[in-house]
């Protein structure tokens, strides 16, 4: 069973921490099988867009791009083959730490050019095996914009494991009650709308 941070506090009114929250599911007899959170990994990369991107003097399959951040226009050396001006880009400005390989950028000679940073893909980012290319991201973001928050990645999501007897644990409101019952937090009431009668039948119903 999987679900989200936000989507167990829509039912359970609590101002307990994620690791109180898997502490607790664990000691209920739901045991916390995984907990997948970008939200600190992924704190440091924003959103950038690419102003410009010329070939490389010194290498043909590289990009000299000029890259609108926050801080100001940067040139990093990109070897994407779908890096092009007009884009939105994950940027890991010098200094980040790459999940992936586990290094920080560094500001450095690329075949002679400068390059202070860099736009990554799925892959370089840890979210999935994807590096044929750097992220697009959606036109619709701001430079400078935090890439975890933008794209919804800042919301946890918890995985219990469900023995056979917990049936009631396979839904969010019944983790939450339960949550509730254990004494963490506060079970919010179950809103149900009312269902307008719109139509005619001739079905009886003794």
């Amino acid at each position: 069973m999987r679900f989200t941070l936000s989507w167990l506090k829509k039912f359970l009114d609590t101002n307990s921490s994620l690791d109180e929250i898997s502490t607790k599911l664990t000691m209920i007899g739901l045991e916390v099988e995984e907990v997948v959170d970008h939200s600190e990994k992924l704190k440091a990369f924003e959103i950038a867009e690419i102003i410009s991107a010329e070939g490389h003097p010194s290498a043909d399959k590289l990009k000299v791009c000029a890259v609108a951040t926050s801080d100001g226009i940067k040139q990093i050396v990109c070897g994407a083959q779908n890096a092009r001006s007009g884009i939105k880009v994950v940027l890991a400005k010098v200094g980040t730490l790459i999940p992936s390989g586990g290094f920080k950028i560094k500001e450095a000679q690329v075949r002679g050019v400068t390059s202070s940073g860099m736009m990554c893909s799925y892959e370089e980012l840890g979210l999935s095996g994807d590096s044929s290319g750097i992220i697009e991201v959606d036109q619709g973001a701001k430079i400078g914009d935090s890439f975890v928050k933008f794209s919804g990645l800042d919301d946890p999501v918890i995985h219990i494991n469900i023995t056979p007897n917990r049936a009631d644990a396979l839904g969010v409101y019944g983790i939450a009650r339960d949550l509730a019952a254990s004494g963490l937090g506060k079970l919010k009431p179950l809103e149900i709308p009312d269902v307008l009668e719109n139509f005619e039948s001739n079905c009886k119903i003794k």
